[in-house]
């Protein structure tokens, strides 16, 4: 079951964590970064940034050891999204239209990956 509170402070903190990596992106795009730096650094500093709000407004709990299982959940909720884009496109959807059916989807099945695995309480 999902704690709903909790589940409301991953949403805002989610929206802070947007805000983030669009601003770092847009900042190195700014400094002459080309779009491929930009969105390879925003990603970066975008998930670092993620990994220590999401860990300590929402999961209480920033331990190092759990950044390669969140970097994992994010890798694998950008290919599942990316691949349910793909299979409504080619049911003539656009790509905004697919985006706004799947990102409820991807939220929560991010927050049951991150409360589950990445932020359960015992580290396996």
């Amino acid at each position: 079951m999902i704690d709903k509170a909790r589940f409301v402070r991953f949403v805002l903190v989610g929206i802070l964590n947007t805000a983030f990596g669009f601003g770092a992106y847009a900042a190195l795009i700014y400094l002459g970064a080309p779009v491929w730096a930009a969105l390879i650094g925003g990603n970066v500093a975008g998930i670092l940034f993620n990994f220590f709000t999401t860990g300590a407004m929402v999961f209480s709990e920033v331990s190092l050891s759990r950044l390669p299982r969140f970097a994992s959940v994010y890798l694998f909720c950008y290919l599942s999204n990316y691949l349910a884009i793909k299979a409504l496109l080619s049911l003539h959807l656009n790509a905004i239209e697919s985006q706004a059916l799947i990102s409820p989807v991807v939220a929560v099945m991010s927050f049951v990956l991150m409360s589950r695995w990445v932020f359960a309480r015992k580290l396996a």
